[in-house]
C-alpha cells in the first residue's frame, strides 16, 4: 500500500518541524557538546530518526526500515568504497618510502605550512571536486597534509574548510545539472547564478584557511599569496560559471590556482617559514633537501597523476554511459513509488523511486581501485604487499564504515518520511526574509545528506515554489540552495566521518566537527545575507 507524506503532523508546522529536528540535535549534541565517537552519535541519531518517523509522522514500520536500510546501503557503497580505496592508494605511497620523496619535493616549492594547505587544501582538493566529489577531495588531500607532517586535527579541518569553494560544481557539475532537472529552470541560469554567489567566497577562503591555522600577524606575510590563489580561482570560477556552463569550473578554476601560485612562490618568498608550534625544532632540517632524478620524481608522483587520470576520464559523459550499462538497479521491494510527496514539496502527487544502484563499474572507487593496480605496478608492490596493505587500510577503517552508513541511514530516513520537508517548510514560512533562509534550506539539505547533488533534489522544488509566493525571482533561490549547502558540508556527519578516516582521527568526530561548526555557520551566514541583498537591492545580478 502506498503511503501519504504528511508534513504538519502535529497540527503546526512549528512544532513538527521541532520533532523533525530531534535527530539533528542529538548529533550535535553528542558530536559538539559531548564530543562522542561518530559510529555512537550516527547510531543515536539514525534510531532516533526512525522513532520520530514511526510514532510522529506515522511512517508504517517497514518503510521507515526499508528507507533506512537503502541509505545504510548506499553508506557502504558507492561512499566508503571511495574512502576505502582513496586511502588505499595513500598508503601505498607511506609504505614503500615514495610518500617521502612526494613531501621533500612539495618543499621546494615551498616548506611553509601556510603555503602547502594553500596548494593542497584548497588548490589540489578543488581540482578532485570537480573531477569526482562525494568525499574523494577530502580523503585524498587531508591524507596527503598528515603525511606532510600537519598536525591531523588541522589537516582534517582545513581540508573541510577549503572544500566549500567548489562543492556546488562538483563531480563535473552535477548538483547544478540535478537542481535544474528538479526545478525545470535552465541549468545554464542556475549554473550562472552561483557562479555570481560562490566566487566572492572563493576569494575569501585561501585567507580565513591561512588565518585559521596561524592567526592573523603570521596571514599578512603570505597574504599575497593567498589573493593570488583565491583571486585567480574566483575569476576562472566566474567565468566558465556564466560562459561554459556547471560541468568545468572546478577544473578550470583549480587548475588556474594550482598554476598561478606555483609560479608566484618562484618568484616571491614569505619573509619566514611558518610552521605549526610543535614543529620549530625541525625547521633546521629541512634547509638542505634530497635531490631526485626525474625518474624517481614521476614514480612518487605517478600514482596521484594515475588517480588524476582515471578521476577525469570516469567522469567524461561519453565514458560514463559506456561505464553505466553494467549498472545493477535493484527496485527497492517494500519502498519504491511506495511512497508519495505532495504539495508544496512536488508540483503535483509524485511518488518516491527507491533504487539502489550498483554502479560497480563507474563508480568513482572503481576509478580509483584500478588506479591503486596500475599504482602498484609503477611501484613495485607484489600481490602479497598488495592485498596486506588493503587489509591493513580496510582494518584503520572499521569504525568509518559504521559511522558513514549510520549517517546516510539517518539521511534517507528523514527524506522518506517528510521530515526534511518539515523543516524545509518551516523556513520556507519566512515571508520576505526567505531569500535569507533559503541559503540555510541548501546548509540543512548538505548536513543532512552530505551532498550538494542531494540537497538540491531535496529542496530545489521547495525553493522554487516559495520564491514565486514571495515575488523573488526563483533561479536565485534555487541557486542559494546550492550555494548556501557547500557551507554545510564541512560539518555533515558524512563528511566528518571521511576526514576523521583520513587522518587518522577515528573517534575524534566530535572534535573535529566543534573545529568546523563555527566556520560553516558563519559562511552559511554570509551566503544568507548575500542573497537577501541580490533579491533585492542587487538584483541586476541575477540572470
Amino acid at each position: 500500500m502506498t503511503w501519504t507524506q504528511e508534513y504538519v503532523p502535529l497540527g503546526s508546522i512549528a512544532l513538527s518541524a521541532l520533532a523533525a529536528a530531534i535527530p539533528i540535535i542529538i548529533i550535535f549534541y553528542l558530536l559538539a557538546i559531548r564530543r562522542s565517537p561518530g559510529q555512537v552519535a550516527g547510531i543515536t541519531a539514525l534510531i532516533a530518526a526512525f522513532l520520530v518517523a514511526v510514532l510522529v509522522y506515522k511512517m508504517p514500520l517497514n518503510t521507515a526500515f526499508l528507507a533506512a536500510l537503502m541509505g545504510i546501503a548506499y553508506g557502504v557503497f558507492p561512499i566508503f568504497w571511495i574512502v576505502l580505496t582513496a586511502i588505499f592508494i595513500y598508503n601505498m605511497t607511506v609504505e614503500t618510502g615514495k610518500f617521502d620523496i612526494i613531501k621533500n619535493s612539495i618543499a621546494t616549492i615551498t616548506d611553509d605550512r601556510r603555503l602547502q594547505a594553500l596548494l593542497i587544501a584548497f588548490a589540489f582538493g578543488a581540482f578532485l571536486e570537480g573531477a569526482a566529489g562525494f568525499g574523494t577531495p577530502v580523503a585524498i588531500s587531508a591524507g596527503m597534509l598528515v603525511g606532510l607532517g600537519f598536525n591531523p586535527l588541522y589537516a582534517a579541518g582545513l581540508c573541510l574548510i577549503a572544500n566549500t569553494a567548489p562543492v556546488a560544481f562538483g563531480g563535473i557539475g552535477i548538483p547544478i545539472i540535478v537542481a535544474g532537472q528538479v526545478t525545470g529552470i535552465d541549468t545554464m541560469k542556475i549554473s550562472q547564478m552561483v557562479g555570481r554567489q560562490l566566487p566572492f567566497l572563493s576569494v575569501f577562503i585561501p585567507i580565513w584557511l591561512v588565518v585559521l591555522m596561524s592567526g592573523w600577524k603570521a596571514t599578512r606575510e603570505v597574504l599575497p599569496a593567498c589573493l593570488v590563489a583565491g583571486v585567480s580561482f574566483a575569476v576562472v570560477q566566474f567565468l566558465s560559471a556564466n560562459y561554459l556552463g556547471p560541468e568545468l569550473p572546478d577544473i578550470l578554476s583549480s587548475l588556474a590556482s594550482i598554476f598561478s601560485l606555483t609560479f608566484f612562490l618562484q618568484i616571491w618568498k614569505p619573509a619566514s617559514i611558518w610552521r605549526f608550534p610543535g614543529e620549530q625544532a625541525e625547521k633546521s632540517k629541512t634547509a638542505v633537501l634530497p635531490a631526485y632524478s626525474t625518474t624517481e620524481l614521476v614514480t612518487a608522483w605517478g600514482p596521484f597523476i594515475i588517480l588524476t587520470v582515471m578521476v577525469i576520464l570516469w567522469g567524461l559523459k561519453p565514458i560514463k554511459a559506456l561505464l553505466d550499462m553494467p549498472t545493477l538497479s535493484i527496485y527497492v521491494p517494500g519502498l519504491h513509488n511506495l511512497v508519495t510527496q505532495v504539495a508544496p514539496i512536488a508540483k503535483a502527487p509524485t511518488a518516491m523511486t527507491a533504487v539502489y544502484k550498483i554502479n560497480w563499474l563507474s563508480a568513482a572507487g572503481t576509478a580509483l581501485f584500478i588506479a591503486s593496480i596500475l599504482s602498484a605496478m609503477l611501484l613495485g608492490v607484489g600481490p602479497g604487499q598488495f592485498f596486506r596493505i588493503l587489509g591493513k587500510t580496510f582494518s584503520q577503517l572499521t569504525k568509518p564504515l559504521i559511522t558513514i552508513p549510520a549517517v546516510l541511514g539517518l539521511a534517507y530516513i528523514m527524506n522518506y518520511s517528510g521530515m526534511s520537508s518539515s523543516l524545509g517548510l518551516f523556513l520556507a514560512g519566512s515571508g520576505g526574509f526567505f531569500p535569507f533562509f533559503s541559503a540555510w534550506l541548501g546548509w540543512l539539505g548538505v548536513f543532512l545528506t552530505g551532498s550538494d547533488t542531494s540537497a538540491n533534489a531535496l529542496f530545489g522544488n521547495l525553493q522554487s515554489v516559495t520564491a514565486q509566493q514571495v515575488g523573488v525571482d526563483p533561479t536565485l533561490t534555487v541557486a542559494a540552495n546550492s550555494s548556501g549547502g557547500v557551507t554545510g558540508k564541512m560539518i555533515s556527519p558524512q563528511s566528518i566521518a571521511v576526514a576523521t578516516a583520513a587522518t587518522g582521527l577515528v573517534g575524534k568526530e566530535g572534535d573535529l566537527f566543534s573545529f568546523t561548526v563555527m566556520h560553516s555557520i558563519t559562511l552559511a551566514i554570509l551566503v544568507g545575507i548575500m542573497t537577501y541583498l541580490q533579491a533585492y537591492a542587487l538584483s541586476w545580478m541575477i540572470p
